[in-house]
């Protein structure tokens, strides 16, 4: 798999009132043809998240354009590759746009495990 091909996640983040912002954002990334899923908002902590969210998954040739979507729109972000070390997607090897939060790494799996959740589109790579 070379980089153009390569699974990512974006984890958009917003407040209360932010979410409209977020809503808006979210609607032009399910017009994008490159945006292969766009997940539901979630209002409330999940996961390592810990605040609310939602998460839309490219591949890696659309990376730049999906971070200067995010930066216009002016909201804060966790662009990351898909791996086999969950940890270091969410740490050492994402990309944060805005002010960093602190997620909560306990949940995440260790290093070449997958405790069965897709995460990317409908089913793991």
């Amino acid at each position: 798999m070379n980089e153009a091909d390569a699974p990512y996640h974006a984890h958009i983040y917003y407040d209360a009132q932010e979410r409209t912002a977020a809503a808006a954002l979210r609607e032009e990334f399910s017009r994008d043809p490159a945006i292969l899923l766009v997940g539901p908002m979630i209002d409330a902590p999940v996961g390592p998240h810990p605040i609310a969210q939602y998460e839309v998954h490219f591949l890696g040739a659309a990376v730049p354009a999906v971070i200067a979507m995010i930066e216009k729109a002016g909201l804060r972000a966790l662009v990351h590759p898909l791996t086999d070390d969950d940890l270091a997607d969410h740490t050492s090897l994402a990309h944060w746009i805005g002010e960093p939060l602190e997620l909560d790494v306990s949940v995440l799996d260790p290093p070449g495990a997958n405790k069965g959740v897709p995460r990317f589109g409908v089913s793991d790579f």
